[in-house]
């Protein structure tokens, strides 16, 4: 089974990703900042990463960028309702630090779910669900 771990500081985002893609049939771990998502992925290494950008301690372009630097092969999608800039302009940061898919919140559910699944078959997971 496919592990998805989710990294963001609002927990009512996490819950909407844990319930979402455990509904799908994928193993789902989350963290609530770039620093436990890094300890998270180093225990137990997860075959996607979705990552908020703005974050308390350590936020999600740092993560992303040492996520390439110590796992070039790992599959990111960073998500981002923007900050002191507008969400467009952290999306494009992502993209230019290694993020694979850029989503700016809200979201599309179907969409979210369909970038997860292609990111999986791009990165050969054999069980992608259940």
């Amino acid at each position: 089974m496919a592990r998805i771990l989710i990294i963001d500081d609002e927990a009512s985002i996490r819950e909407l990703f844990l319930n979402m893609l455990t509904q799908e049939g994928y193993d789902v771990v989350e963290a609530s900042d770039g620093n436990a998502g890094m300890k998270l992925f180093r225990d137990n290494p997860s075959d996607v990463v979705i990552t908020d950008l703005i974050m308390p301690d350590k936020e999600g372009i740092e993560t992303i960028m040492e996520l390439r630097r110590d796992f070039p092969d790992v599959k990111i999608i960073a998500i981002s309702g923007g900050g002191v800039v507008h969400a467009e302009e952290y999306l494009r940061m992502a993209r230019g630090v290694g993020a694979d898919r850029v989503f700016k919140k809200p979201f599309d559910v179907p969409e979210m779910l369909d970038a997860v699944s292609e990111l999986l078959e791009q990165s050969g997971s054999k069980d992608k669900r259940r």
